[in-house]
């Protein structure tokens, strides 16, 4: 199955530029919705303002790991460090899950006896955090498609903006009808909604960062076609693996056969070839081994199982493409 990692490209610069001001635009409007908040005595509005802040936390997180992830890789950090964008998402998640829970507790509290809300205040600042919001998540829009990192904040500013409307919502219903219970209610939901696209997001990057197998590479089929090039065996201890967020890497034991291991070249270019076209793995660094002194029992994926690993004479390739 062809791995194709298709994204819309926009200048590293532009990009900084977009996020700046989405840095600038939450954080104004997290000022002004927490003194709103306090002076109309809305949890709701300090809900969406405690969400902007953390997205005003995400947005300066995201800059600065933009930033890093472009720098070289040096003797330091050998595989780069465009790592440290899938550590930012995770730290974004987070956030967001512990401001999720911490406002279900808040919420609940509020149930039991809900406060006196000036609907006008909630109305007006929340429409003012609607059009920050979506401004916000337009930015970053095109951006997210390409970068976990970034579709962590597109994520963060969507939320938002849902709950704005919810927040509006809730305002209009105070002053319409005098139920007060709609605020913290609301800000429950928000709460929820929250939580929902936190969990769901968060695995990727642990996967990442666990050095699990890209999840739209087909692994089996990727040892299939090493297994279908002509004068290999077979293969063993295969590692699948992301050094970064679109750059898939395998390295693995190949076992070749008698005809196979005198014409190693070849084979190894037609692997190389074969992975790099068919999955988009362009960097793959291959051990090989003779049939007649291969590991016995190894294990296909890992490291398990080698028999006097000691005693096998093999050709290590160190070849990276």
């Amino acid at each position: 199955m062809p791995h194709d990692h298709g994204h819309a490209h926009i200048d590293p610069q532009s990009g900084d530029r977009r996020v700046s001001i989405a840095i600038w635009a939450n954080g104004l409007l997290t000022v002004a919705q927490i003194v709103g908040g306090i002076l109309s005595g809305s949890l709701a509005l300090i809900a969406d303002a405690l969400h902007n802040f953390s997205d005003m936390a995400s947005l300066v997180i995201a800059f600065f790991a933009r930033k890093i992830a472009r720098r070289p890789a040096d003797k330091r950090m050998t595989f780069g460090y465009g790592r440290v964008e899938i550590v930012a998402a995770l730290i974004n998640y987070t956030t967001l899950i512990l401001i999720g829970f911490y406002l279900i507790y808040e919420g609940g509290m509020r149930m039991i006896d809900p406060p006196d809300v000036q609907g006008w205040t909630v109305v007006i600042l929340g429409g003012v955090a609607l059009v920050v919001d979506t401004l916000t998540a337009l930015l970053t829009y095109s951006m997210q498609k390409g970068s976990v990192n970034i579709r962590a904040l597109f994520l963060h500013n969507l939320s938002d903006a849902l709950a704005s409307v919810a927040v509006i919502i809730g305002g209009s219903l105070i002053l319409l009808y005098d139920m007060r219970w709609v605020d913290p209610a609301i800000t429950i939901g928000i709460a929820l909604y929250i939580l929902y696209l936190a969990f769901t997001e968060i695995g990727g990057p642990i996967r990442t960062l666990m050095l699990g197998s890209p999840p739209d590479i087909d692994n089996e089929a990727v040892v299939e076609a090493m297994r279908g090039v002509d004068g290999v065996a077979d293969v063993h201890h295969v590692h699948l693996w992301q050094m970064q967020e679109h750059e898939a890497a395998l390295d693995c034991h190949v076992v070749l056969t008698a005809d196979g291991w005198g014409q190693i070249e070849k084979v190894k270019a037609t692997i190389k070839d074969r992975l790099k076209d068919d999955f988009s793995i362009g960097h793959s660094s291959l051990e090989f081994e003779h049939e007649d002194r291969a590991h016995q029992n190894a294990n296909l994926y890992g490291h398990g199982k080698p028999e006097e690993e000691e005693k096998n004479h093999v050709h290590r390739d160190t070849d990276r493409s």
